[in-house]
């Protein structure tokens, strides 16, 4: 009998999941070029329109948030950004299959070194476009895993994830990965286990695998204990997510019946359409990143997005945040290429200096205030001239609006606090609307530790006392001048960190739709007055 090989990973989907290792892979056949240049490109566009029917197709069975996911990747398959290099290839004189594999290899590289995890999340959709249209090409198809398999492979596309039954149970683990990947989303949805960030994977496939993607571990090849006491931490965790569901309509309260303000973060406009509003506070965070993937969109793309979240949330609260591109995350004609991102033109700064661009999005947030309960953050503010000049301009085109007739409302401007330097004297922002602290960047900035470095990682703790003590500061702040103060950070879903983050005396969290049941639990077990005391 084998020997047990314990592993570990990074959360992207929580439970548990018991079953065989399944290997990923695809079945490519071969392609014969056919030696002429114009008809490669007949080629590769009869196989780019094959694989759009394929994806339709699916849309059309899936429906909802699923069908949304795949709209990306019908789009990026019509963007001619994506297939015009394949096609210069090809007058170049390469055949159509390594002239669109080299284009999409060469995009996909792109996002992967993108530092922001929602656009290196977006790679997996860049590499389910490619292989469906190499697959049409040469007649190659994807192998499928019989129902209640751990997955297993490098990534995985949301093509291959929706083709998989779920119904019996499975799970995912991947050596790359993204917690924000749309199949980390799509596996949230489903209940499905998944780990990303996992290495030293020997096996070839067939193996027993335990996943226990609540506390990032992996056992393959284990011994009836292992199995013996897998089973019964399952149990008692499926027992727990019941008693944590029975909360998520109730208004979140710690056990002394202290309230407590639980929002949720959204990526993009679709997230809204799995969520009742009756479970949440409101949208804490809404990322606009997604507008811009395929470059810069106008005013009333943005202003169509925007609506319908603020539609949807009814009068409660929505806060968008403005465009938090940079360096490290390429937008066509916006984003230039800097040596170090992280300290470059990214956020407020990069929007600032492209008012062209920032105004564009300025006039769509106004537009889109008359339809619900809006509040706008700035991202990466470092000074208060960032703050009067951004306000400034949103006053500028309100006022332009007045002259013009064009019904719209100027919705209050609130900050991130995740540069150290307004957390240590976030009385220089007393204009603020709000404040809302980016945990993540807050994190990684105050302990010079990227998160995503799986070398210093451990380092990029919230737990951290001097993490701890800089949100104290912010929240006294904010209670002493009245100024509303909330985190939006992955740390606010986290049950582990919720009695920490609540003793500095922190009253609101937004949180990943997924986490939000589990989140009101920790907080529901949570005795504020015996803290202090």
């Amino acid at each position: 009998m084998p020997k047990p090989l314990k592993l570990r990973g990074t959360i992207a989907s929580q439970g548990y999941a018991e079953g065989v290792l399944f290997v990923l892979s695809t079945s490519a056949g071969t392609y014969r070029s056919s030696g002429d240049a114009g008809a490669e490109e007949r080629t590769l566009r009869d196989a780019i329109a094959k694989a759009s029917r394929q994806v339709a197709e699916l849309m059309a069975a899936q429906g909802g948030d699923n069908a949304d996911i795949l709209e990306f990747q019908l789009a990026m398959l019509d963007d001619d950004a994506l297939s015009t290099p394949a096609y210069d290839a090809i007058a170049r004189g390469r055949d159509a299959a390594g002239a669109w594999s080299g284009a999409l290899e060469n995009q996909i590289a792109d996002y992967d070194s993108a530092d922001d995890e929602y656009f290196r999340a977006r790679a997996a959709d860049l590499r389910d476009i490619r292989d469906r249209v190499v697959q049409a090409l040469t007649g190659g198809e994807a192998i499928r895993p019989q129902s209640g398999a751990v997955l297993y492979g490098d990534d995985i596309t949301p093509s291959q994830f929706l083709a998989c039954d779920w119904s019996k149970g499975g799970g995912i683990m991947l050596r790359l990965g993204s917690g924000t990947s749309h199949v980390a989303m799509l596996a949230r949805a489903k209940g499905v286990p998944m780990l990303v960030g996992v290495a030293g994977v020997a096996a070839k496939g067939g193996e027993t695998v335990l996943l226990d993607a609540e506390n990032g571990a992996i056992t393959i090849s284990p011994d009836s204990f292992a199995v013996a006491s897998f089973r019964q931490k399952s149990i008692a965790e499926r027992a727990r997510r019941q008693s944590a569901m029975s909360l998520a309509r109730r208004p979140a309260s710690t056990r002394d019946g202290t309230p407590i303000s639980v929002g949720v973060n959204i990526a993009e406009p679709g997230d809204v359409e799995t969520i009742d509003i009756a479970t949440c506070d409101g949208v804490g965070l809404m990322r606009t990143e997604f507008l811009f993937n395929a470059g810069l969109p106008d005013e009333e793309t943005q202003y169509r997005a925007y609506r319908k979240v603020l539609e949807w949330a009814e009068d409660k609260p929505v806060t968008i945040r403005t465009v938090d591109a940079g360096g490290d995350k390429p937008v066509p004609g916006f984003t230039v290429e800097e040596t170090n991102p992280f300290l470059g033109l990214r956020g407020i700064r990069l929007a600032l200096s492209r008012p062209d661009v920032f105004r564009v999005q300025v006039r769509a947030l106004l537009r889109a205030a008359v339809h619900g309960n809006l509040k706008v953050m700035l991202p990466m503010i470092s000074v208060p001239e960032e703050y009067a000049a951004a306000e400034a301009l949103f006053e500028a085109e309100a006022a332009d609006f007045e002259a013009a007739g064009v019904t719209h409302w100027l919705p209050p401007l609130g900050i991130m606090v995740e540069v150290p330097a307004v957390a240590i004297a976030p009385e220089r922002f007393e204009n603020a609307a709000f404040l809302s602290i980016g945990s993540n960047d807050l994190t990684q900035y105050v302990m010079a530790a990227g998160r995503d470095n799986g070398a210093v990682a451990a380092l990029a703790d919230v737990s951290n006392p001097a993490i701890l003590s800089l949100i104290a500061n912010v929240v006294r702040f904010g209670k002493e001048q009245n100024i509303p103060v909330s985190l939006c950070g992955d740390a606010g879903g986290d049950p582990g960190l919720i009695p920490a983050l609540l003793g500095t005396g922190l009253r609101s969290v937004s949180v990943a739709p997924a986490q939000l049941p589990r989140a009101k639990l920790a907080i529901a077990e949570i005795d504020l007055v015996v803290r202090a005391a």
